[in-house]
């Protein structure tokens, strides 16, 4: 659909943009990203704007992307790109929670911490649940269709969380980093207030993507046939009954 290209574009650009500034950040600024040395924290940051910001916006448009192609393969290509946004979000937090052991820094105890944990768990269960209903078989046809609005909705709502959870962590680091001059303008933080818009930006655009009632993608021919068959084996009943 005119307009669909140009939107997934920017925020592809604006997704790689965000990683780009997080390493310039982290590298220029904070020493860079090591694993067991002081530097482990740094991990937690770059995994969390990889995984749960950039890659889970890419696996949330990845109906509007392929339109044409199988819905199964569709399906498939959504949970992998969820299950790897997971997995690094995982190295985010075990990266973290290290780190604060090794140098006797108290967990859990920021609004940061609350959201940011809430949002993982809750994006697992989201996924467990995905995969449950629609990408391996057992529900039936009207139960998946009872729960795909609430699949739906979590889904957006759990990016908007992930973002906020990042856009807290910036804000917390910079206080704690640079508390004495962060006011003064300095280029760290400017640079990372602009990852704050930049995080807000691809927010934005993912969430106008989705939202376009016209940009959903059109169930074909052999897809509604085969909904129809589904549903006659699962309810027991013909399609018309």
């Amino acid at each position: 659909p005119a307009g669909l290209s140009a939107f997934v574009a920017v925020s592809q650009l604006l997704g790689l943009t965000l990683l780009a500034t997080t390493g310039a950040w982290l590298g220029r600024y904070r020493g860079g990203v090591a694993w067991h040395s002081p530097l482990q924290f740094n991990a937690h940051p770059l995994c969390m704007v990889l995984g749960m910001v950039f890659l889970q916006g890419d696996a949330l448009l990845v109906y509007r992307v392929f339109r044409h192609e199988a819905k199964r393969s569709t399906k498939a290509l959504h949970a992998l790109l969820h299950g790897l946004a997971l997995l690094i979000a995982l190295v985010g937090i075990i990266a973290v929670f290290e780190s604060h052991r090794a140098k006797g820094i108290p967990d859990m105890y920021s609004l940061h911490s609350w959201c940011g944990m809430a949002a993982f768990v809750l994006y697992l269960l989201q996924w467990l649940l995905g995969c449950g209903f629609f990408l391996f078989p057992g529900a039936s046809f009207s139960l998946r269709g009872r729960y795909k609005p609430q699949h739906i909705f979590f889904g957006i709502a759990l990016f908007v969380l992930s973002i906020a959870s990042c856009l807290l962590g910036i804000t917390e680091m910079l206080l704690f980093k640079i508390s004495d001059s962060y006011s003064h303008f300095v280029p760290e933080g400017v640079l990372a207030n602009t990852l704050g818009v930049m995080l807000v930006a691809f927010g934005l655009v993912v969430g106008y993507v989705l939202t376009r009632e016209e940009w959903r993608r059109p169930p074909l021919a052999e897809e509604l046939a085969l909904s129809m068959d589904f549903k006659t084996l699962t309810e027991g009943e013909s399609p018309g009954g």
